[in-house]
């Protein structure tokens, strides 16, 4: 790890870092084909929210999968909560609702893994103003 010694060093790795993130916390320079979002609010904590994102960082890892984990929000399905958006390379975002260590680790090998449908999908509920 660099050490930083200036204020100068400090600017130049905050600006690296944020040339490398947008402003959702997506990485623009990986080419990971899964980006999975855990809705971190206080109903989501609450609900088990951390022990679901420690789950998917650990578990993607373990198996070899490779996968950009982050926290977000409120999503705004509280009663669904803990709930994850789960992003695959040209796919649309899903969302899955009331999701446990025990159904992380389903949507890893059935929905990431194979494509396959798994029960909890959260159904789109609202439309843009453009739509």
């Amino acid at each position: 790890m660099t050490k930083i010694k200036t204020i100068e060093d400090l600017e130049r790795i905050k600006n690296d870092l944020r040339s490398d993130t947008d402003l959702n916390g997506n990485y623009n320079n990986s080419e990971n084909p899964v980006k999975i979002k855990v809705g971190m609010g206080t109903s989501g904590i609450a609900s088990g929210a951390k022990d679901v994102i420690d789950f998917f960082t650990e578990a993607l890892e373990k198996r070899n999968i490779e996968a950009i984990v982050s926290q977000t929000g409120d999503m705004g399905y509280s009663y669904a909560e803990p709930t994850i958006e789960v992003t695959k390379a040209d796919a649309e975002p899903v969302v899955f609702g009331y999701v446990d260590v025990k159904k992380a680790d389903l949507i890893i090998e059935k929905y990431i893994k194979l494509g396959e449908e798994v029960d909890g999908v959260i159904p789109i509920n609202y439309r843009t103003i453009e739509e």
